[in-house]
């Protein structure tokens, strides 16, 4: 008889998660790295919960695969895997210059685990019970740190989007999106001086399990234009989307 599993929910949630509000939902593409499948399931409706789309793998062959071939805001990597050591997965990475954000999340919380998992390369490290909302909380100021935009507000020329109270305002006044617009917007305003494919922004909509229709990110643009003026966004044929780069806002 095989041993008991473990509460996947203490692995998944701690308490105290109870007793604070959820965050506003953020906007971003991980990857998920966890041989468990309660647990690899549930971090990855819990993140989707909060607008993060987890693309979840089981072992380092696979999550090799989907670092070359996508990009990723961050990952969350598991140590122990049935294929080899996360460890390994992220020497590797680093080896081959892959500057994404890691955020190590595991049961192993003797000292010299950490000190492993941060000389190997890790920007963070997590013990397991963790509650879901922190962990995207964690993910989301790891990817804003490696973006280079240490304030969590963005501004473009008289537009402004919080990224904590998930707010856009243009010359002050509110202006009302819906998540896969404010989606858009964020991924457009933290590459603001540099051209975004509609492949990219697809990626970002959409996990694996998820499809689009084929003209849906121009209705997206179409509504954002609408709302926050016709010439924001600048449409560069055949390449992607642009928003012209506010030194200010940086």
């Amino acid at each position: 008889m095989s041993p008991p599993r473990a509460d996947t929910h203490r692995l998944l949630y701690h308490p105290a998660a109870a007793t604070h509000p959820l965050p506003q939902p953020s906007t971003m593409r991980v990857l998920l790295v966890e041989d468990d499948p309660l647990i690899g399931d549930g971090l990855r409706l819990g993140l989707s919960r909060l607008g993060i789309h987890a693309d979840w793998v089981e072992g380092i062959s696979a999550a090799t695969q989907a670092l070359d071939h996508d990009d990723y805001a961050a990952v969350v990597l598991d140590l122990g895997l049935p294929d080899g050591s996360g460890l390994e997965l992220l020497r590797r990475a680093r080896e081959r210059g892959v500057p994404v954000p890691v955020l190590i999340l595991t049961a192993r919380d003797a000292i010299d685990d950490k000190l492993a998992g941060f000389a190997t390369g890790a920007d963070d490290y997590v013990v397991k019970p963790v509650a879901v909302e922190e962990l995207a909380a964690r993910l989301t100021a790891l990817a804003r740190r490696a973006g280079g935009w240490a304030s969590p507000c963005l501004r473009c020329g008289e537009v402004e989007l919080d990224l904590a109270a998930r707010r856009v305002r243009r010359k002050g006044e509110e202006v009302a999106l819906s998540g896969k617009e404010l989606t858009v917007l964020e991924l457009l305003m933290q590459n603001a001086g540099r051209v975004v494919t509609r492949s990219r922004i697809d990626e970002t909509l959409y996990g694996w399990d998820e499809g689009a229709e084929s003209n849906t990110v121009e209705v997206f643009i179409h509504h954002l234009r609408r709302k926050l003026g016709s010439d924001f966004i600048r449409t560069l044929r055949g390449i992607g989307y642009l928003i012209p780069r506010d030194e200010e806002g940086r």
